[in-house]
């Protein structure tokens, strides 16, 4: 048999070529999905869009194709010699050939089930099928390959292509022959030895990062709420997404089930998430600045802890406790949706609360959503602006911000292009750029807008690794635990925005909104309760109007609350859906809060005196809560019974429309 010595001869390269051949079939897929769904994409879509799109496209087939070649990536990358007989590679190119054309035929196949669905299939559709019979699935499909019998005849020629393009096509040797001299022999068996291994070391970081959407510490692995950062429409994620992918990323994600609590009608008689204009009066366009702080629990803030540890603890906001003091809203009863980063931004900007799984990392994020920079952006002529210093892509804030009709989008690569300011000499070296010059950063793009503009600033200094800038060591207090010197340079940021801020032709007419994410290193007693685990400050200021202040020691609120209190502010006149309540106009004793609590695998209802635990089917504590701050006495059995009714039955209504909502693709109201 004859000698292959030369490079490209290894198994590497054919390896290079059988994945650039998938590229090209997935590639093909979507050019297929493009034209057969056109209808969709016709009246907006240009050449230079729809070429973005087919780039965006790849960064999503790689880590489908990285996933479905697996098998193949080790084979070929194995660095040992027997594995070049000739029955290996017919071997893999069964597999490869099989694995590949599944994938093709799944591409395939949402051409048609798209214009359904209005979202690429994901791992949900086997729970979809689960219970139809095997003659039912075969009349469906076989009724549609009919129909779509130019489809087929497509996915047999791509089946065909992968079993005639494929290298090797049968097995080979490289080592030498009988007629091959020792030195020749030597030479080869080196070449091939170093190639596979140094090709097997490259290989792993690169699958690894390929798969993850990027190689740093703040890139979170990409998932389909990521295509959201290259669209203008949420139809055109169909474009951007493949259907592997889609599987992949949402296997073991639990879809949200509608639950059996009770019919349509009874629900919508104990709660809405359809907000309708309350009264007549003209809106009033102010600017609104929502500041997302990383981190920022109440157990660190000393406004909110005046009586802890007998009134010796000051926490390490000097700056915030004199703000709230000085002409602010503020509630004793604030919490969080979520525990995660990931879930509080669309908590905070789109009044979408965080149930069984967060909304980035499921199907539903393709859903058209809301929130106030699309109701003020599109229905009131809004500038909208998105700031977060971390790298643009980090944490899929930027897909969701364009999901929620964000306007622009402001991140580390814009700070670095700035040259009013320092670029990555004022990065931290693990996530963002350091809070006060972002924060600077952020007042001076604010000047530069054209008003009545909203925006939103998600913080980052305030996270793991707990460090503050060289310059600064020493000058903040330690505390007990390693973020707290950062929550106070954060503090500090913040006293330095504001300054700046204050001194723009803006400022007074603006209102700011101040919260947090989330909760992070609790610990006095209080704060690690499960209620205490989302206890984060909200706060309203409005330089302008001096009306906008005071301590409310009785309302219930949470961060699904911010954006009909803002958009009540400013007396929105049209309708939308949002799943908070208006803190400053609804009644203190319908304020309620309703999160999912991973402890238990269920739901936390806070309404009135009470704190309720539900695990979706059953109650199994409740807590008076205003009294017993570290829930030591469960009540359930002793409790009012038409209170613990009335409390269960509102949240079950609640949790019932989310799912419906979410699972129907109905987060918008159409003006």
């Amino acid at each position: 048999m004859k000698r292959h010595s030369s490079i490209s001869s290894l198994p590497v390269c054919w390896l290079m070529w059988n994945l650039l051949v998938v590229y090209i079939a997935y590639t093909l897929c979507r050019g297929v999905f493009t034209m057969l769904n056109w209808q969709l994409y016709a009246g907006t879509l240009t050449w230079s869009h729809g070429l973005e799109l087919f780039g965006a496209g790849l960064l999503f087939d790689t880590p489908a194709i990285l996933y479905t070649n697996a098998i193949i990536l080790v084979m070929f990358l194995l660095p040992l010699h027997w594995k070049e007989r000739p029955g290996f590679y017919r071997v893999a190119r069964w597999i490869y050939t099989v694995v590949n054309s599944i994938a093709v035929y799944m591409n395939l196949m949402d051409c048609v089930y798209f214009p359904f669905t209005g979202k690429r299939t994901t791992a949900s559709i086997f729970a979809e099928f689960s219970n139809e019979s095997t003659g039912e699935m075969l009349k469906i499909f076989g009724g549609q390959f009919l129909s779509h019998w130019y489809l087929v005849l497509l996915a047999a020629l791509v089946t065909w292509a992968f079993w005639k393009l494929f290298r090797p096509s049968r097995g080979v040797r490289f080592f030498a022959t009988p007629k091959t001299d020792e030195g020749d022999a030597k030479s080869c068996v080196s070449t091939y030895y170093i190639v596979q291994v140094v090709s097997l070391l490259l290989a792993i970081p690169l699958c690894i990062g390929a798969i993850r959407g990027g190689f740093t510490k703040a890139t979170r692995p990409i998932t389909i709420s990521n295509a959201n950062e290259y669209v203008n429409r949420p139809a055109e994620t169909g474009i951007v997404l493949n259907t592997p992918f889609s599987i992949f990323r949402t296997i073991k994600k639990t879809p949200f089930v509608v639950p059996d609590y009770m019919s349509d009608e009874e629900a919508l008689a104990l709660y809405t998430p359809l907000h309708q204009p309350s009264d007549s009066v003209a809106f009033t366009p102010r600017n609104v600045v929502v500041l997302i702080l990383e981190s920022y629990s109440k157990q660190h803030i000393g406004f909110y802890n005046k009586t802890l540890r007998n009134g010796t603890y000051q926490g390490f906001t000097p700056f915030l406790d004199s703000l709230i003091t000085q002409g602010a809203m503020t509630y004793r009863y604030s919490y969080a949706n979520g525990r995660k980063s990931i879930e509080g931004m669309p908590s905070v900007l789109s009044s979408l609360p965080n149930f069984v799984e967060p909304l980035f990392l499921t199907p539903a994020s393709l859903n058209a959503m809301s929130g106030l920079a699309r109701e003020l952006g599109e229905n009131k002529g809004y500038t909208t602006a998105f700031f977060h210093g971390a790298q643009n892509s980090s944490m899929g804030f930027h897909a969701f911000a364009r999901a929620t009709g964000f306007q622009r989008y402001y991140g580390r690569d814009e700070y670095n292009a700035d040259p009013n300011f320092n670029g990555d000499e004022d990065f931290d070296g693990t996530w963002a750029i350091w809070d006060e010059e972002f924060f600077q950063f952020y007042a001076q793009q604010m000047s530069k807008m054209q008003e009545p503009f909203m925006t939103a600033l998600y913080s980052a200094s305030s996270h793991d690794p707990f460090v503050v800038p060289e310059k600064y060591q020493g000058r903040f207090p330690q505390g007990e635990r390693p973020l707290q010197q950062c929550i106070a340079y954060t503090d500090y940021a913040l006293k330095r925005f504001f300054e700046t801020a204050s001194q723009q032709p803006w400022f007074n007419n603006t209102l700011f909104v101040i919260t947090a994410d989330h909760v992070s290193q609790q610990i006095d007693p209080f704060y690690c309760t499960t209620l205490g685990n989302y206890c984060v400050p909200i706060i309203l200021y409005a330089p302008g109007d001096p009306s906008l202040h005071g301590y409310d020691e009785e309302r219930v609120v949470e961060q699904v609350d911010i954006m009909p209190t803002v958009l009540s502010y400013l007396h929105y006149d049209k309708p939308y859906i949002a799943f908070g309540c208006d803190m400053l106009g609804t009644p203190s004793d319908k304020g309620f809060a309703l999160h999912w609590v991973p402890e238990f695998n269920g739901y936390e209802y806070v309404w009135g005196n009470y704190a309720l635990h539900f695990d979706g089917k059953e109650l199994n504590a409740v807590y008076k809560f205003r009294s017993d701050s570290t829930f030591s006495n469960n009540v359930l059995m002793t409790m009012p019974k038409d209170t613990l009714s009335l409390m269960q039955r509102h949240m079950e209504s609640v949790i019932l429309q989310y799912m419906q909502r979410m699972n129907g693709d109905q987060l918008t109201v159409k003006h």
